[in-house]
């Protein structure tokens, strides 16, 4: 089975691990990626589309050739970065409804979203970044894809430029505990890349446990490491 891919956010930690592997992976033919700067990446198979007015990148997917079957959305930003909590709101939350919107008109079959632990717990309703995840997560679940998967990892290990230094170096170091220990608090960017690639390739085999598919931190851990091949 060969696959045409699109990511966003392919610039991010996340994202550029998701590009890597769909680079990597011999079944996949096509990826384009749609940023406001183009990735590292080189390829025969890569187009990078250079957009800076995100607006635009909805609107984007119904025009790429060949159309992507799959589509990675590892869009994400902090609230420092975006200049406050509502224009991190535009982005986290906004901007990721309006791609998802896009990708179903445009007939993507499969959704695949990066989105966070522990954004549905007994006090998420009160926390604004949990609020955002979880209103993405429910409107990609309306939007009925043919596949939808979720993507729901721990701290993310491994940025070359790291959020939260001290605690990601807390967490980088609970493996010298047990690597049990670490892999329910944190996980590593490329495990969680391929995860996202592999979660995509099960469902279209047909193989993935439902057709609104949540992976928690075990399984992103099970299929992007301890069961990943390409």
């Amino acid at each position: 089975m060969t696959t045409a891919a699109a990511v966003f956010g392919c610039t991010g930690a996340v994202g550029s691990q998701i590009l890597a592997t769909l680079l990597a992976t011999d079944a996949v033919s096509s990826v384009k990626t749609i940023s406001r700067r183009v990735p590292k990446d080189q390829s025969p198979k890569l187009q990078a589309l250079e957009e800076g007015d995100t607006s635009k990148w909805g609107v984007m997917i119904s025009s790429l050739s060949p159309k992507p079957s799959v589509v990675y959305n590892a869009v994400g930003t902090t609230r420092a970065a975006a200049g406050g909590i509502q224009n991190q709101w535009k982005i986290d939350h906004d901007l990721c409804i309006e791609n998802a919107k896009a990708a179903k008109e445009a007939g993507v079959e499969t959704y695949v979203f990066i989105s966070s632990g522990g954004t549905r717990g007994l006090l998420s309703g009160y926390v604004p970044y949990s609020k955002m995840k979880v209103g993405v997560e429910d409107a990609i679940k309306a939007l009925d894809f043919e596949h939808a998967i979720i993507l729901k990892p721990g701290m993310i290990l491994g940025r070359e430029k790291s959020k939260s230094p001290f605690f990601e170096n807390i967490v980088s170091n609970l493996n010298k505990l047990g690597q049990g220990v670490q892999d329910k608090i944190g996980q590593d960017q490329t495990i969680i890349g391929r995860a996202a690639v592999a979660a995509a390739r099960i469902a279209e085999e047909g193989k993935a446990p439902s057709k609104y598919w949540v992976l928690e931190q075990a399984d992103i851990v099970k299929i992007g490491r301890d069961e990943w091949k390409k």
